[in-house]
């Protein structure tokens, strides 16, 4: 039986200034655009696509969905994000099973979350 939902492929981060916003995230993901131009900005990730869009209209962001990326170390990234930049959204907390998860902000007010999960596995 084939599945018609083959899971998450991007998240999109709107942003003021793409330009710099390409270069903060190449540094906190510690990767460069696969794919870069004006209008669009596309960084491989693990194999999913973190994308930026410049949007100059929004100023204020509100949080209704959080995409978390996987990381060995949660508070190690944190520490890292916030070293780059970001500021806290939420700190670093277990919430059961081992699974621990932490959110920032990057500088456009965009929610970055951060997961370590045991249990989960690419399939």
């Amino acid at each position: 039986m084939s599945k018609n939902i083959l899971g998450l492929r991007t998240a999109i981060y709107q942003v003021s200034d793409i330009n710099e916003a390409k270069s903060w995230y190449a540094n906190v993901f510690q990767t460069e655009p696969y794919f870069d131009e004006p209008f669009y900005v596309g960084f491989d990730i693990g194999g999913f696509e973190l994308g930026l869009q410049p949007d100059e209209t929004r100023t204020e962001k509100i949080e209704s969905v959080v995409a978390y990326w996987g990381v060995e170390n949660v508070q190690q990234e944190f520490d890292r994000f916030i070293d780059a930049g970001a500021t806290v959204a939420e700190e670093p907390q277990e919430v059961g099973g081992g699974i621990v998860v932490a959110k920032v902000k990057d500088p456009w007010g965009n929610i970055i979350g951060l997961i370590c999960n045991p249990h989960f596995k690419i399939q």
